[in-house]
């Protein structure tokens, strides 16, 4: 199955499709994991990519694309694939549909996750990262034994520039100006599913296999 996970940063859908990923031996391709290891490697497109993510901007379409296309080419997403983070334009959405025309694919159905703000603000908000480790907690969800200080080994905590409320808010804003023509693009197509992902992560989970069950049904 051929599959995108769309919906605002803090969704949820991240965790969704590493455990659709998991259930179904498809790899989870997300699209900030992918732009990040061609940084790390200074591929020529990471290069390129690089200098938009560290001024905060997002990176152009064209390079998204490019970097897209090679990961989908790969042998491990011949059977499918579970998109996270991409398409985020109609520009790209199209570009997608003319990758998968080339290669005699097509998209099974997009899975839109549905959060209102307050609630994403609060999810992201409170995330806390261990200086040292690395390790992920959240003030109200997963708080450490000892405010500010990593159960796991006793480093710091710190809250990442792009969690605090007012970024996030930013972040948001972003998302819906680039997004909201995305999801009628989809829809209009027939391959918008929604998902309610203010439930608790489990609740979405059972959701998320119904609805992917489901598209798989229409396939046979």
């Amino acid at each position: 199955m051929n599959l995108v996970f769309l919906g605002p940063p803090g969704a949820g859908k991240g965790t969704q499709a590493s455990k659709v990923s998991e259930n179904r031996g498809l790899p989870h391709i997300s699209t900030g994991d992918i732009l990040r290891e061609a940084v790390a490697e200074e591929t020529p497109l990471g290069v390129k990519a690089k200098a938009f993510m560290d001024s905060g901007s997002l990176v152009p379409d064209d390079l998204v694309v490019s970097i897209v296309a090679e990961r989908l080419e790969r042998a491990d997403c011949a059977d499918g694939f579970v998109l996270d983070g991409f398409p985020r334009t109609i520009a790209q959405a199209e570009a997608l549909d003319a990758t998968l025309e080339g290669m005699g694919r097509s998209l099974d159905g997009v899975l839109y996750f549905k959060v209102d703000d307050d609630q994403v603000v609060r999810r992201l908000s409170g995330r806390r990262i261990c200086r040292d480790c690395g390790e992920n907690y959240h003030v109200d969800f997963m708080p450490p034994q000892t405010p500010g200080v990593c159960d796991k080994c006793g480093g710091e905590l710190y809250q990442r520039e792009d969690d605090k409320a007012g970024t996030v808010r930013e972040r948001l804003k972003v998302y819906y100006a680039q997004t909201a023509d995305l999801v009628d693009y989809y829809r209009e197509r027939g391959l918008l599913v929604d998902v309610d992902a203010s439930l608790v992560p489990s609740a979405v989970r059972e959701e998320v296999a119904a609805s992917v069950g489901a598209l798989e049904g229409k396939e046979d």
